[in-house]
């Protein structure tokens, strides 16, 4: 298990920050990324924001609008209970918003409460029913409810609208575990073979199937990355996804780990991040209750 024995420097981010080109080969410490900050941007953003609130005789329907943008901002800065106040009041004004309840979904989704993500999936797909994103969101919703057949129901038809897009395909492995194991890595490879292979996300893919070791994986992400913004995303990723397959093997503690450098970033937007709040819950939860916790996510022989 490469994880425990390869350690990276910290050295590696400084140096994708400041544009070298020669990259140490031997680390330390795992790979880090500068954590997000709130940006200036979206500091006066949200000034703007509350001036305008204090302005009178704001229509209904903007003002709808105007609850919704700002609950959009503090949920990027991690701010989730102030977005879900924001949301609610949008919601009051205007319930016609399918792209709102998608994301309420979501929140519900990392917060574990299921039955109230796959209502707000339903009344997104009820507004919109070719919503790009509803039928993902309500697959994993649906797969964290251990309701795997309906989570198929939802990933395999999104997966087959962009069969180059690798995230569908990850999401479906993870599923697969669970719901097909038997033909699981045998439909991933499939999958893999089917599609373009373009975007970065595809190396996620080979290192579940063996083709690139956890140490490449790593080493990839911290010498490609073009600067910090990427880093954090794909570290983000990278450790949420190698947290999945330790915590398959019942490794926790090395998943605990993984996962907490999933946080590490503040990529808050990302789905890997929510979800990564969600896996941590429920293993300290297992713990507490004596009750073995399982990731769909593949083993480290896949």
């Amino acid at each position: 298990m490469i994880i425990r024995h390869i350690r990276y420097a910290v050295i590696a981010t400084a140096l994708v920050l400041s544009g070298c080109s020669a990259m140490p080969t031997k680390w330390s410490q795992p790979p880090m990324a500068i954590p997000y900050q709130p940006s200036l941007q979206q500091q006066i953003q949200l000034a703007r924001i509350e001036q305008i609130l204090h302005q009178p005789n704001i229509p209904q329907a903007t003002l709808a609008t105007i609850y919704y943008d700002r609950g959009l901002l503090h949920d990027s800065l991690g701010l989730r209970d102030l977005a879900r106040l924001d949301f609610n009041k949008s919601l009051d004004l205007n319930p016609n918003q399918p792209d709102l309840f998608n994301v309420a979904g979501v929140i519900f989704t990392q917060m574990g409460m299921f039955d109230s993500a796959y209502e707000s999936f339903d009344s997104t797909l009820d507004l919109a029913p070719d919503h790009p994103y509803a039928h993902r969101n309500r697959g994993i919703a649906l797969y964290y409810g251990e309701r795997y057949e309906l989570a198929n129901d939802d990933l395999l038809p999104h997966y087959q609208q962009d069969i180059n897009d690798p995230y569908r395909v990850i999401w479906l492995y993870v599923n697969d575990i669970k719901f097909t194991p038997e033909q699981a890595n045998s439909l991933l490879q499939q999958r893999y073979a089917a599609s373009d292979k373009k975007d970065w996300g595809w190396q996620i893919v080979r290192m579940y199937l063996g083709e690139v070791s956890e140490e490449q994986f790593l080493t990839e992400i911290a010498e490609h990355s073009k600067n910090n913004e990427e880093l954090a995303l794909r570290l983000t990723e990278g450790y949420f996804y190698l947290a999945q397959r330790y915590q398959q093997q019942h490794d926790y503690s090395t998943a605990i780990m993984l996962y907490k450098l999933a946080l590490a970033g503040n990529v808050y937007e990302y789905v890997e991040h929510r979800l990564s709040l969600l896996e941590l819950n429920r293993i300290f939860m297992a713990e507490q209750n004596a009750v073995p916790v399982e990731s769909a996510a593949p083993s480290a022989e896949s």
